[in-house]
């Protein structure tokens, strides 16, 4: 079937049809990441007793005093969610379990929107848009859990409920939320929305209601309904993908499929919150471009692949070894132990790398070269998270 001008139009801007009836108000998909596709810290890490981003980027782990786990980037080669266009799953495995937390032990996980990307929910305004979050889950546990959405901005809170109905089972939830006519997300680059999925929890999250219509923030009504408690035995896991976010009520047969985007613009886009460089994980194969400062101090500059949100930390490693990082120019072979200090800009950063093992090299200030990973183990994290 020929398409309509007004058919190509919508699909070059974004409002793509979903049985020529529904027309999305957005491009891009709201959730970055949603399929799991990028990991740039690692697609594994045991042993977590504490809140971070582990595996999949802008997926962010709460872990509050309950309990000890291994979070993956999760390979998927059979199940419905693979059948439907996933490959990986943000995976949680319970290794060291607490069936009785205290009352202000937690674990959840959540994803954080900038305001100016909310704009299009309109709200705060008699104009406020009511919206649909959808995903795949899996876990070994039937029951309830609680899915809630945080207005960071202006203390307000909405929860929601979804099912498991059959143990280590891939299963598609969606959920519809209300409007909300008071109080807008700001237009900037902070963090206004929060969306969390709760895993388990003590007293202090679970003895009131989950609000079915925007309300004042209220710990007591993040966790009254969840009955998974993932915490409780080391059998226990739980995995998600397919994130999406729609402006707009919808149902399971008339949800706008998953806009999939290439792996590049994926993460580019994740890139604007966290990159690391310098971390092949072979050595010297990753370089930068420096030039001899003083005595033993080379210094440079770098370009992030893309414009951070906001002025970024940025960490480096360092072995303690005199062979960390090497610098090479035209006849200066060095090896350098000490860590890469830098002040960025939301857009680079300028480096500086000093020689704490007192190799003198003044007589070649200004001279260019590059310093490479000289280990296994060498990274420069640039974090603009949320």
């Amino acid at each position: 079937m020929a398409l309509s001008k007004i058919d190509v139009a919508n699909m070059l801007t974004g409002l793509v049809p979903n049985d020529n009836t529904i027309r999305r108000k957005n491009a891009k998909p709201i959730i970055i990441n949603g399929n799991m596709a990028v990991a740039q810290r690692a697609t594994s890490a045991t042993g977590k007793t504490g809140t971070g981003y582990y595996t999949c980027d802008r997926i962010n782990c709460e872990i509050n005093s309950i309990g000890t786990y291994t979070i993956t980037q999760e390979s998927l080669t059979s199940g419905n969610a693979f059948n439907n266009g996933f490959a990986n799953a943000w995976r949680i495995d319970t290794t060291t379990a607490d069936a009785s937390p205290s009352a202000n032990d937690y674990l959840f996980l959540n994803t954080i929107l900038e305001g100016q990307d909310l704009q299009l929910f309109k709200k705060g305004t008699s104009n406020a848009q009511k919206f649909t979050l959808a995903f795949w889950v899996k876990s070994n546990k039937t029951g309830t859990g609680n899915v809630n959405f945080r207005d960071r901005d202006n203390a307000r809170f909405i929860g929601g409920t979804y099912t498991i109905s059959s143990a280590d089972t891939w299963e598609h939830k969606v959920v519809n939320f209300a409007a909300d006519t008071t109080g807008a997300f700001a237009d900037d680059n902070g963090g206004s929305l929060e969306i969390e999925w709760w895993l388990d929890g003590g007293s202090n999250f679970n003895t009131g209601a989950t609000p079915t219509a925007w309300e004042a923030f209220s710990h007591a009504d993040r966790n009254p309904s969840g009955t998974l408690d993932i915490a409780d035995n080391t059998a226990n896991d739980w995995a998600i993908t397919g994130i999406q976010l729609e402006v707009g009520e919808f149902s399971s047969t008339t949800l706008p499929p998953f806009q999939h985007e290439s792996f590049g613009d994926n993460l580019s886009r994740c890139q604007r919150y966290f990159n690391i460089l310098m971390n092949s994980g072979t050595e010297r194969t990753d370089s930068i471009n420096a030039h001899i400062h003083d005595n033993d101090t080379m210094r440079g500059s770098i370009h992030f692949p893309v414009e951070m949100r906001s002025t970024p930390s940025v960490t480096s490693s360092s072995s303690g070894s005199a062979d960390h990082w090497r610098y090479i120019s035209n006849g200066i072979n060095t090896n350098y132990g000490s860590a890469i200090t830098m002040s960025a800009s939301s857009k680079s950063a300028q480096f500086t790398l000093v020689d704490t093992g007192g190799t003198n090299v003044q007589s070649n200030v200004n001279e260019p070269g590059q310093i490479f990973n000289n280990t296994t183990s060498c990274f420069l994290k640039i974090d603009a998270e949320l």
